[in-house]
C-alpha cells in the first residue's frame, strides 16, 4: 500500500480563495477574512506577552482571553450558525479586572504616557493597537455581514481592557507619568563597589539581573536535597524533594524509599508554584480561598497551593525553590523550612 506523505500545503488558496466554511469558498480579501486574520493577529500579540509575563495569575487570564478570541474568530466564519458562542461573563470579566487594575493606579498614568516602560507593558501596547485593527476589521465586516452584537462588544472591551493593562504593568513596574519624570543627575554618585570591580562582584551583579537563575547548580540542589534527606529520615519521614532553578525549571529531583509514586510531581510543582509566586505555597493556600488576592490561581496547570514549597534566596534574589511531598502540608513546609536553614551553610 502506498504510503502517502501528508503535507501542509495544498496549493488551493494560490489564486487568492480560501474556504470560510467547508462549503464556502471566498476571496482572501473579503471581509470576513480580514476580520477573522484581526483575531489570529491579536492572539499571536498576546503570545507575545504571555511569553514574558511572569505572574502566574496574569498568564491565566491571558490564556483565557485567547481562547475567547478562538471561539469568537470561528463564529465570525460561520455567524449564522451560533455554534460558536461565549457568554457575557467573558465582557464581565473584562471589566471587573479593568475596574480592579484602575482603582489601584494614581490619576494621570492613562492620560499622559508613551509605550515602553517596560518590556511588558510594550507588548502590551503592541496587543491594544493590533485589537483596535482587528476591531476595524469586524466593524467593516458587519456593514455587509451580520455579526453578533457580543462580538463587537467584546472586542471593543479588550480594546480597552489591553490599554489599562499596558499602563498597568508600568504603574507595577514604577513607572511614572511623562511630567512626573524624576530628573537624572548628570553625574550620579558611583558605588564604590563598583570602582574596582572583582570577577565575583561582576558575576553577582549579573546573576542579580537574571535573577539568580543559573546560581541553583547541581552540586549544590544535591547537597540541600541530603540535609533535607536526613532531616526527613530522622523525624521518620518518606518523601519526594525537588530542587528547581529561579526560571522554575527542575534542577534535582530524589524520592526516598517508599515515598509515593504522586508525590514526585507534587514536589516538584510545589517547588515551581513557590519561585512563579516568590512566597511559600503554605503562605499562597490562604490566598486562594474564596474572596483571596489569589482565588482562581489554584485551578491553573502546574500550580499547587498547600504547603511543601518555598523560594530560596541569596541577598533577596531568589535563586531556585524547593518542594517537598510526602506527608502533610504543615510537615512538608517544616522540611523545606528546615532546608532554607542550612541552604548557605552548604
Amino acid at each position: 500500500m502506498e504510503n502517502k506523505e501528508k503535507k501542509l500545503y495544498t496549493k488551493a488558496g494560490d489564486k487568492g480563495l480560501t474556504n470560510l466554511t467547508p462549503s464556502a469558498q471566498v476571496s482572501k480579501a473579503d471581509e470576513r477574512i480580514s476580520a477573522i486574520g484581526g483575531t489570529e493577529e491579536v492572539i499571536s500579540a498576546l503570545g507575545m506577552v504571555r511569553v514574558v509575563t511572569a505572574c502566574p495569575i496574569y498568564r491565566g487570564k491571558l490564556e483565557r482571553i485567547m481562547k475567547t478570541l478562538k471561539t469568537l474568530g470561528k463564529g465570525l466564519a460561520d455567524a449564522r450558525s451560533g455554534r460558536y458562542a461565549f457568554s457575557e461573563e467573558e465582557i464581565t470579566f473584562l471589566e471587573q479586572d479593568m475596574d480592579k487594575m484602575l482603582s489601584k493606579m494614581p490619576e494621570g498614568i492613562m492620560d499622559d504616557y508613551l509605550p515602553g516602560g517596560c518590556e511588558q507593558s510594550a507588548r502590551l501596547d503592541v496587543a491594544y493597537t493590533t485589537a483596535r485593527a482587528c476591531e476595524r476589521a469586524v466593524v467593516a465586516m458587519d456593514r455587509r455581514y451580520a455579526v453578533p452584537e457580543i462580538f463587537k462588544q467584546y472586542i471593543n472591551r479588550l480594546c480597552d481592557y489591553l490599554l489599562v493593562s499596558a499602563r498597568y504593568s508600568d504603574h507595577l513596574n514604577g513607572q511614572q507619568p511623562a511630567d512626573e519624570a524624576p530628573v537624572i543627575s548628570a553625574q550620579p554618585a558611583i558605588p564604590a563597589s563598583v570602582v574596582a570591580p572583582t570577577v565575583e562582584s561582576v558575576v553577582n551583579q549579573v546573576m542579580a539581573r537574571l535573577g539568580g537563575a543559573a546560581s541553583m547548580d547541581l552540586t549544590r540542589a544535591k547537597k540541600l536535597i541530603a540535609a533535607v534527606e536526613q532531616r526527613a529520615l530522622e523525624t521518620g519521614k518518606q518523601a519526594v524533594i525537588a530542587v528547581v532553578n529561579a526560571a522554575g525549571n527542575p534542577v534535582a529531583v530524589h524520592v526516598m524509599d517508599g515515598a509515593f509514586l504522586v508525590s514526585y510531581e507534587v514536589a516538584v510543582k510545589k517547588a515551581y508554584t513557590a519561585v512563579a509566586v516568590k512566597m511559600p505555597t503554605m503562605e499562597l493556600n490562604k490566598l486562594v480561598q474564596p474572596g483571596g488576592t489569589f482565588y482562581g490561581l489554584q485551578s491553573l496547570e502546574g500550580m499547587v497551593t498547600f504547603g511543601g514549597g518555598v523560594p530560596i534566596t541569596v541577598g533577596g534574589v531568589i535563586v531556585g525553590g524547593l518542594g517537598v511531598s510526602g506527608g502533610t502540608g504543615e510537615e512538608d513546609h517544616a522540611l523545606c523550612q528546615y532546608g532554607l536553614s542550612v541552604f548557605e551553610s552548604l
